[in-house]
């Protein structure tokens, strides 16, 4: 059957060369996928049909640039892989719309409930579902230590914030106070200064430290928000802030927790989730409304999102061919060697 092409651009891709490769295997040659990213030396660009140099996202021409590109480029669908982007793109979904291009990410609520990670513990907790004990300051923390609510080691990280940055694990009061300070000074000079400046003496939250098994999860919603399925995967080892290793895994408890979240919370197209199981129960950690690091996992054991993507943008619900996930799979990522020609890019004069 001849569809029509359907061009996708990535914005921020940063590294993710998988995802862009994913989605040029899907397209298969019909269609287009393009990258975007403050850095033309970007890895991803390199695996791209076209690269396109872009501002800083908090830059003014930021949007406007953005969607002059999509224009020029005849793109069909822009997905986001990057958290502090999110909440810009989603604000402006608008105004992407109205040029004829479909911005696939969650309603503002959404991204603000994910990216504010108080309002992830409050919602979380809302749903029925477990979530580490959380305070917004020391003080708080340490009155709950005194209490035997919580002992040491406690987990100390940016409310806003992304990957692994600024996590602490302070194993006493003097840590506590200590990591607490010096995190406050790093995220006043970090990318994640503009994202905290709304509330920058509670921009750091501390919960208590959970012991077990870690999954990540990708809930999948289609573009009208449905549910449609959980695929989870046991963290083998992490690497900044990422899955390194991580094995296939079905569980009815993953699922039950995934159906729920996708249910309510009735986000577009995939969803990272971190969950913890310390041998009774099942916590939810953070929630991440866009194809995070773990999903090549997932696509590995029998999703192929990217396909399902592209079916959905085509209108067609064809998608049971895409679903054969499997248990038991164990993949581990590496690095790879890529040449960047920067040189032979002409995109300079977008800035």
């Amino acid at each position: 059957m001849n569809h029509h092409p359907i061009n996708i651009l990535f914005t921020c891709a940063g590294r993710r060369n998988y995802l862009v490769n994913y989605f040029k295997e899907a397209l298969n040659g019909n269609g287009q996928v393009l990258a975007a990213d403050q850095q033309l030396n970007a890895p991803a660009l390199v695996d791209a049909d076209i690269a396109i140099k872009l501002p800083n996202i908090y830059n003014p021409d930021y949007i406007g640039t953005l969607i002059d590109e999509c224009k020029k480029n005849k793109v069909d669908a822009i997905v986001s892989l990057n958290d502090l982007e999110l909440p810009i793109l989603a604000k402006h979904a608008g105004a992407i719309q109205k040029s004829g291009i479909r911005a696939l990410i969650s309603d503002p609520e959404v991204i603000d409930i994910a990216f504010d990670k108080w309002k992830t513990y409050e919602y979380i907790l809302s749903l029925g579902l477990k979530a580490p004990k959380t305070f917004k300051s020391p003080e708080a923390a340490i009155e709950a230590i005194s209490n035997k609510e919580i002992s040491f080691p406690l987990v100390l990280k940016p409310r806003w914030g992304s990957a692994s940055i600024g996590i602490e694990f302070p194993e006493n009061e003097e840590e506590l106070r200590l990591a607490y300070d010096l995190q406050r000074i790093r995220i006043s000079r970090s990318i994640l200064n503009n994202a905290s400046s709304q509330d920058i003496n509670s921009a750091i939250l501390i919960q208590e430290k959970i012991s077990g098994k870690e999954f990540g999860m990708d809930v999948l919603n289609d573009f009208d928000g449905n549910y449609v399925g959980t695929f989870a995967r046991e963290k083998l080892t992490m690497r900044s802030g990422e899955t390194d290793k991580a094995v296939s895994v079905i569980d009815q408890n993953l699922e039950h927790i995934g159906s729920l979240l996708g249910g309510k919370l009735k986000h577009i197209g995939n969803m990272d989730c971190d969950v913890l199981y310390n041998g009774s129960d099942y916590y939810v950690l953070e929630l991440n409304p866009r194809f995070g690091g773990g999903y090549p996992f997932s696509h590995e054991a029998g999703i192929n999102t990217a396909a399902i993507y592209i079916e959905w943008l085509r209108k067609s619900n064809a998608t049971d061919q895409f679903i054969n996930y499997k248990e038991g799979l164990c993949f581990s990522k590496y690095d790879r060697l890529m040449p960047i020609r920067t040189q032979t890019v002409s995109m300079e004069s977008i800035l």
